[in-house]
Protein backbone atom coordinates (compact mmCIF):
# COMPACT_ATOMS: atom_id res chain seq x y z
CA UNK A 1 0.00 0.00 0.00
CA UNK A 2 3.01 2.43 0.97
CA UNK A 3 4.02 1.74 -2.50
CA UNK A 4 1.33 2.54 -4.64
CA UNK A 5 1.02 5.96 -2.61
CA UNK A 6 4.72 6.73 -2.96
CA UNK A 7 4.15 6.63 -7.05
CA UNK A 8 0.54 8.08 -6.75
CA UNK A 9 2.43 10.89 -5.29
CA UNK A 10 5.14 11.00 -7.94
CA UNK A 11 2.59 11.13 -10.80
CA UNK A 12 0.53 13.55 -8.93
CA UNK A 13 3.76 15.77 -8.08
CA UNK A 14 4.45 15.39 -11.59
CA UNK A 15 1.07 16.52 -13.16
CA UNK A 16 1.07 19.80 -10.41
CA UNK A 17 4.86 20.42 -12.24
CA UNK A 18 3.57 20.20 -16.08
CA UNK A 19 0.15 22.16 -15.11
CA UNK A 20 2.37 25.13 -13.68
CA UNK A 21 4.53 24.61 -16.42
CA UNK A 22 2.19 24.60 -19.36
CA UNK A 23 0.08 27.35 -17.30
CA UNK A 24 3.36 29.90 -17.73
CA UNK A 25 3.98 28.66 -21.15
CA UNK A 26 0.89 29.21 -22.83
CA UNK A 27 -0.60 32.16 -20.29
CA UNK A 28 2.39 33.50 -18.86
CA UNK A 29 0.95 33.23 -15.54
CA UNK A 30 1.99 31.66 -12.28
CA UNK A 31 0.06 28.87 -11.04
CA UNK A 32 -1.00 30.03 -7.59
CA UNK A 33 -4.23 28.69 -7.09
CA UNK A 34 -5.29 31.14 -4.16
CA UNK A 35 -4.42 33.58 -6.82
CA UNK A 36 -6.45 31.89 -9.45
CA UNK A 37 -9.24 31.46 -7.63
CA UNK A 38 -9.21 34.89 -6.58
CA UNK A 39 -9.26 36.07 -9.94
CA UNK A 40 -12.74 34.30 -10.79
CA UNK A 41 -14.80 36.62 -8.10
CA UNK A 42 -12.67 39.84 -8.71
CA UNK A 43 -13.20 42.67 -11.13
CA UNK A 44 -10.94 40.90 -13.94
CA UNK A 45 -12.26 40.79 -17.99
CA UNK A 46 -14.44 38.34 -19.01
CA UNK A 47 -11.99 36.05 -20.59
CA UNK A 48 -9.86 36.39 -17.62
CA UNK A 49 -12.69 35.15 -15.25
CA UNK A 50 -13.11 32.37 -18.20
CA UNK A 51 -9.59 30.89 -18.12
CA UNK A 52 -9.47 30.89 -14.35
CA UNK A 53 -12.67 29.16 -13.73
CA UNK A 54 -11.69 26.61 -16.33
CA UNK A 55 -8.44 26.41 -14.35
CA UNK A 56 -10.51 25.63 -10.84
CA UNK A 57 -12.94 23.60 -12.55
CA UNK A 58 -10.16 21.84 -13.96
CA UNK A 59 -9.09 20.79 -10.42
CA UNK A 60 -12.53 19.57 -8.86
CA UNK A 61 -13.64 17.79 -12.13
CA UNK A 62 -9.78 16.50 -11.82
CA UNK A 63 -10.25 15.08 -8.03
CA UNK A 64 -13.86 13.84 -8.96
CA UNK A 65 -12.61 11.91 -11.48
CA UNK A 66 -9.72 10.07 -9.84
CA UNK A 67 -12.79 9.60 -6.62
CA UNK A 68 -14.49 7.58 -9.10
CA UNK A 69 -11.93 5.53 -10.63
CA UNK A 70 -9.91 4.81 -7.76
CA UNK A 71 -12.39 5.82 -4.69
CA UNK A 72 -12.36 8.65 -2.35
CA UNK A 73 -9.77 8.87 0.26
CA UNK A 74 -10.37 8.02 3.71
CA UNK A 75 -10.35 10.87 5.50
CA UNK A 76 -10.72 11.35 9.34
CA UNK A 77 -10.99 14.93 10.63
CA UNK A 78 -10.61 15.07 14.71
CA UNK A 79 -11.24 18.43 15.63
CA UNK A 80 -14.45 20.12 16.04
CA UNK A 81 -16.40 22.67 13.80
CA UNK A 82 -15.27 25.61 15.17
CA UNK A 83 -11.80 25.16 15.05
CA UNK A 84 -11.84 24.21 11.41
CA UNK A 85 -13.82 27.65 10.81
CA UNK A 86 -10.46 29.39 12.48
CA UNK A 87 -8.21 27.05 10.96
CA UNK A 88 -9.36 27.77 7.84
CA UNK A 89 -9.60 32.28 8.24
CA UNK A 90 -5.66 31.85 9.40
CA UNK A 91 -4.78 29.91 6.56
CA UNK A 92 -6.97 32.38 4.19
CA UNK A 93 -5.22 35.33 5.95
CA UNK A 94 -1.89 34.01 5.81
CA UNK A 95 -2.34 33.24 2.19
CA UNK A 96 -3.12 37.45 1.86
CA UNK A 97 -0.06 38.37 4.00
CA UNK A 98 2.29 36.17 2.36
CA UNK A 99 0.29 37.35 -1.16
CA UNK A 100 0.33 33.91 -2.14
CA UNK A 101 -0.52 30.99 -1.02
CA UNK A 102 2.01 27.16 -1.12
CA UNK A 103 0.84 26.59 -4.76
CA UNK A 104 2.15 29.65 -5.88
CA UNK A 105 5.11 30.27 -3.69
CA UNK A 106 6.61 26.89 -2.88
CA UNK A 107 5.63 24.88 -6.25
CA UNK A 108 6.33 27.98 -8.93
CA UNK A 109 8.04 30.52 -7.01
CA UNK A 110 10.81 28.08 -5.86
CA UNK A 111 11.59 26.95 -9.30
CA UNK A 112 12.00 30.73 -10.67
CA UNK A 113 14.72 31.17 -7.88
CA UNK A 114 12.58 33.66 -6.25
CA UNK A 115 14.05 35.20 -2.73
CA UNK A 116 10.14 35.94 -1.62
CA UNK A 117 9.07 32.96 -2.48
CA UNK A 118 11.50 31.26 -0.59
CA UNK A 119 11.21 33.11 2.70
CA UNK A 120 7.63 32.28 2.32
CA UNK A 121 7.62 28.56 1.94
CA UNK A 122 10.07 28.32 4.90
CA UNK A 123 7.44 30.51 6.83
CA UNK A 124 4.77 27.66 5.84
CA UNK A 125 7.05 25.03 6.94
CA UNK A 126 7.73 26.44 10.51
CA UNK A 127 4.34 27.20 11.32
CA UNK A 128 3.09 24.06 10.25
CA UNK A 129 5.59 22.11 12.53
CA UNK A 130 4.79 24.39 15.00
CA UNK A 131 1.08 23.86 14.96
CA UNK A 132 1.94 20.15 14.28
CA UNK A 133 4.14 20.32 17.68
CA UNK A 134 1.88 22.21 19.56
CA UNK A 135 -1.50 20.21 18.59
CA UNK A 136 -0.50 17.17 19.30
CA UNK A 137 1.93 17.51 22.79
CA UNK A 138 0.48 20.29 24.24
CA UNK A 139 -3.38 19.41 23.39
CA UNK A 140 -4.49 23.00 21.93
Amino acid sequence: MAEANFIGGIIGGALIGVAAVLLLLFNGRIAGISGILDGVFSDNSFAERIWRGVFVGGIICGAAFYSLIFGAPSIQIQTNTPILIVAGLFVGFGTRLGSGCTSGHGVCGLARRSPRSLAATATFIVFGVLTVFLVRHLSL
